[in-house]
């Protein structure tokens, strides 16, 4: 069982898209943040995830909330990836799936790829959203969604 809509957030660390040290306590307590888990860079239902996020960043930097993307992808894969579609926020490298496993997301297609799963999170670091689809375009409305009625 992963974490479920009123769960505090636990603690981790990982390497972002530049090679830095990503502390999840650094941003857990000062503003809203939508972490979401998806499969792999350069795929189409993630480029396709990625860009809508990237076309709505300025949304939910409005609403003070921070978008965070995570897959087991390496640093150099998720710069390259940010470089291509010119995304302004951060991809962690969760390459030994501590934090997918962490989290408790679950494989899809029968085990055969990653899960697709979007977290929304409070100020205060409580899960307000827990958003479960392949279909990859439609976890940004329903993240928006629930920042906007966080603020």
């Amino acid at each position: 069982m992963g974490l479920q809509v009123g769960d505090k957030i636990p603690n981790f660390s990982a390497k972002d898209n530049d090679g830095n040290d990503f502390e999840s306590a650094s941003i857990i307590g000062k503003k809203p943040v939508v972490f979401y888990f998806y499969p792999k860079d350069n795929t189409p239902g993630c480029t396709a995830q990625a860009c809508s996020f990237r076309d709505k960043y300025e949304d939910f930097k409005d609403l003070g909330a921070e978008v965070i993307g995570i897959s087991s992808d390496s640093i150099a894969s998720h710069e390259k990836f940010i470089q291509r579609y010119k995304l302004p926020f951060i991809l962690l490298s969760d390459s030994d799936k501590k934090i997918r496993n962490l989290f408790g997301v679950k494989p899809n297609l029968f085990g055969l790829l990653p899960g697709r799963v979007t977290y929304v999170v409070d100020k205060n670091g409580i899960i307000q959203l827990v958003f479960d689809s392949l279909v990859a375009t439609n976890h940004i409305p329903r993240a928006l969604e629930i920042i906007k009625k966080l603020v």
